[in-house]
């Protein structure tokens, strides 16, 4: 693939939509192209996070783990769907391991084929150290998918703990 070819690729990811043609390839330089099949787990909730991914073709289904109460005194652990993530309209996942040392909060499984390039934490910090620019640019727009997602947990919270009151009251 040459290389106006892979900025191009690169250009459908929202975080990278600031960046240049070449900003974009030195983007491109640090990623590591990987194609998932669908039923592939491409991570685990749980595992420690180095790295996250841009999804630029596919399907995942995000999972997580939840404690059920089962008769009067027992719990039991069951994975639960929460949501299914198309490439067309979320074109990341896994940006918190970016910015902390910690486990994976979800798994994520492929529900069809993927392509996706998974950047380092290790990579992605010395791209920054060596072009801030770059760094500033990307992690403005992950910054604000952030706070769009924050703002809609918040509402759902809301939304939850409602339902819940009514619920009780009954």
């Amino acid at each position: 693939m040459g290389k106006k070819k892979q900025s191009d690729l690169l250009k459908k990811v929202g975080i990278l939509s600031d960046l240049t043609e070449a900003e974009r390839n030195l983007i491109f330089k640090i990623a590591r192209k990987v194609e998932v099949s669908s039923g592939d787990i491409i991570m685990r909730e749980g595992e420690i996070g180095d790295s996250m991914f841009l999804f630029l073709e596919g399907e995942v289904e995000v999972s997580k783990n939840l404690t059920l109460k089962v008769g009067k005194r027992g719990f039991s652990k069951a994975e639960k769907s929460m949501v299914k993530l198309n490439a067309d309209y979320v074109s990341f996942f896994g940006d918190m391991a970016m910015f902390e040392n910690d486990t994976r909060s979800a798994t994520i499984t492929a529900s069809a084929d993927c392509l996706l390039y998974e950047i380092k934490r290790d990579d992605f910090e010395k791209l920054c150290s060596e072009h801030p620019e770059i760094g500033y640019k990307v992690i403005r727009k992950i910054a604000t998918v952030l706070c769009k997602r924050v703002r809609k947990g918040n509402q759902d919270v809301l939304k939850l703990t409602t339902a819940l009151s009514i619920a009780l009251s009954k």
